[in-house]
């Protein structure tokens, strides 16, 4: 996982080749200002996702982790809360892995929490599990899916 300002997101880019074009298309964009979903920059490869979320509390908020996917996640109009657990700590899973929609849903419970403001992002990398959402009343954010790319 990686947590940092948007202004420092250079730092970072090399890390996964469709970073760079992410982070190119959010600073040159107002997101706030866009319509709820999807945005493609690199069709499959990398989009954008605009949500207007409805927040929850910490016990209501559930583990998910991706496996082809990398999110990078930013709250738009208001704090948001992430809950965060490694993959190698995680328990039971609520039901098997979901190829279509790439996710994995965990029932642990969420711990260890971290809040970001507009501004701030969060990568979330195949062995973060997170919990996104927590908060109060309707976050608009923004998720952002780039394919991992294997090594």
């Amino acid at each position: 996982m990686i947590v940092d300002v948007l202004a420092n997101s250079e730092r970072i880019e090399g890390l996964n080749p469709y970073f760079k074009v992410v982070f190119d298309y959010i600073k040159t964009h107002d997101l706030s200002s866009m319509p709820v979903g999807r945005i493609d920059i690199d069709g499959d490869n990398a989009y954008l996702k605009i949500e207007d979320a409805k927040g929850r509390k910490t016990e209501e908020a559930v583990y998910e982790r991706h496996d082809k996917y990398i999110d990078i996640q930013m709250p738009l109009s208001m704090p948001e809360s992430y809950g965060w657990k490694a993959q190698s700590l995680l328990g039971e899973e609520q039901a098997p892995y979901d190829v279509a929609g790439d996710f994995t849903f965990y029932r642990d419970p969420v711990e260890m929490v971290f809040t970001l403001s507009p501004g701030e992002f969060v990568i979330f990398f195949p062995e973060d599990a997170h919990a996104p959402c927590i908060g109060e009343g309707v976050i608009r954010k923004m998720v952002a899916k780039v394919r991992r790319i294997e090594n």
